[in-house]
């Protein structure tokens, strides 16, 4: 019992000693390490907050140490906040008195927001640095921030405190209407290529009206935003062959985050919503990235879709989601989606030449293409599939089965695959009686199917899906169906090779 009570009052000893706040210090001598001397925190967009950086700060000494101060350079005034070892300091800028053990580290988490008038105005950077110390045992860490100007469009915030909402069906949804004679922005409806655009909510284009993009637009959704196309109204993408790494003349819609690490992350924001009886909408040169669903395209009241030379990558659920649309598609490749890069349900008029749909998502219950004639819980359920022709085209991807065909009776089911490679392993044999699968032996839906070959895309992962003549698909191609430019506006040679680009030696 003697021995239990012993151990328990030490056990108590060295709890307290371990929680001492008090243990005694010397100065800093001006000798911490970082884990950097610059501290680069991306682009902005003027007035919205950072992501939170990180520095970690070394104490390689021997002794315990008390830092004096921690400091921005701009003091109170800085446009940056930190926070130092869990404590916030004088309004995140200033921190006095600050102690750090023996052999041991710290951490300072840095974030700013930052107006473009902040910014110096020939490089649009705002800059600062963190002091450690004073005098002689000054150090100091920079930090770096370019600014981005941009024209905001959002809700208006009326005086009783409400905000702007567009009804859509029964519900009201966080958004607005673009105008033409906005008395701010002027007219909303012509997206231009002098400053990027950040929209926030959905913005929606009125009936009547057609919203059009200018080569080189880049236009930022916020989280829950997107663009509505409303009945009788057009979108009209006017995208242009890029000669740079820059995409100068490409259309981008991209979410609002501009930091490295959500370059590929999906879901950041919502659709671009061709609604039922929307009308005559194009695509060209046009990149979706990062969104729920790319398009979202409804009943596009009879007239056709045009989607010519356009990218969607990493969408959280579809790249494209058509329901009893039609759609007109050359040079277009979709990578990587959460349920499938292209869905055409509840019937529809499809034809896609020269397209590349890929889907390496890290699920087995994702797909390149999935097609059907139906539509659960509706009045009719079914609906005609009256065309899903596939000409020249790439359906590949990570998983066993990217190609899914979904017929159910009372409506027709039409669909042509001319000169495809499909990826379609049938491993267990599930499919092998499936009328609809029957590459090699049915004619009148098949015509010189390569299956199961390896495209050898050059870098999947960045979204890279360009071959060589090392690749399956070099060469394979149906001059009938020949469009005479790729996606990259090179000259297609005879025959054609299949999938969106022409085949090229991929750079060293």
């Amino acid at each position: 019992m003697r021995q239990l009570t012993f151990l328990f009052f030490i056990g108590i000893l060295v709890f307290a000693s371990s929680c001492r706040t008090d243990f005694e210090t010397v100065a800093s001598t001006g000798d911490l390490a970082f884990s950097k001397d610059t501290i680069y925190l991306d682009t902005v967009f003027t007035n919205i907050g950072s992501s939170t950086y990180t520095l970690k700060v070394f104490n390689k000494s021997k002794k315990d140490i008390t830092i004096p101060s921690i400091k921005l350079g701009k003091g109170l005034n800085s446009k940056y906040r930190m926070t130092v070892d869990g404590m916030q300091g004088n309004q995140g800028k200033v921190f006095e008195n600050v102690n750090l053990i023996a052999k041991d580290s710290m951490y300072i988490f840095i974030e700013t927001t930052a107006n473009i008038a902040d910014a110096n105005p020939t490089d649009f950077l705002y800059t600062d640095q963190i002091l450690f110390d004073g005098g002689t045992n000054l150090q100091k860490v920079e930090l770096v921030t370019l600014i981005q100007d941009a024209v905001f469009l959002y809700p208006k915030r009326f005086a009783d405190g409400t905000t702007e909402t567009l009804p859509i069906g029964d519900e009201e949804i966080y958004g607005f209407f673009l105008d033409a004679n906005d008395p701010v922005n002027g007219n909303e409806l012509v997206f231009t290529n002098q400053k990027p655009y950040v929209i926030y909510g959905y913005a929606a284009i009125p009936s009547g009206k057609t919203v059009t993009f200018d080569a080189g637009a880049r236009v930022h959704f916020h989280t829950n935003s997107g663009l509505i196309v409303a009945a009788n109204a057009s979108i009209n993408v006017n995208g242009a062959t890029s000669t740079t790494e820059k995409m100068e003349n490409e259309v981008i819609f991209e979410g609002d985050r501009l930091e490295l690490g959500f370059s590929d992350v999906p879901g950041q924001w919502g659709t671009i919503w061709l609604t039922d009886g929307s009308t005559n909408h194009k695509f060209n040169h046009l990149t979706i990235k990062n969104a729920t669903i790319g398009l979202l395209i409804q009943n596009n009241n009879g007239t056709t879709v045009s989607i010519k030379n356009t990218q969607i990558y990493d969408s959280a659920n579809y790249g494209i989601l058509a329901q009893t649309a039609k759609i007109n598609g050359e040079n277009l490749v979709i990578n990587n989606a959460g349920l499938a890069s292209l869905k055409c349900e509840y019937g529809g008029d499809y034809k896609f030449t020269h397209s590349t749909f890929n889907n390496n998502w890290p699920s087995s219950s994702q797909v390149a293409v999935s097609v059907n004639n139906y539509y659960v819980g509706a009045v009719p359920e079914v609906k005609n599939l009256t065309a899903a022709t596939f000409n020249n085209c790439i359906i590949y991807g990570s998983y066993s089965n990217e190609l899914i065909l979904n017929k159910k009776v009372g409506a027709t089911f039409e669909y042509q695959f001319n000169n495809c490679l499909i990826k379609f392993n049938n491993t267990s044999n599930q499919y092998s009686s499936h009328p609809e699968y029957q590459f090699n032996t049915d004619p009148a839906h098949y015509n010189a199917i390569i299956q199961n070959k390896d495209p050898k895309f050059f870098k999947i992962v960045q979204n890279k899906l360009n071959i060589d003549e090392t690749s399956a698909a070099f060469a394979k191609g149906n001059a009938t169906y020949l469009v005479p430019l790729d996606i990259l506006g090179n000259t297609r040679t005879l025959p054609p090779d299949l999938g969106a680009y022409q085949s090229k030696p991929f750079p060293k």
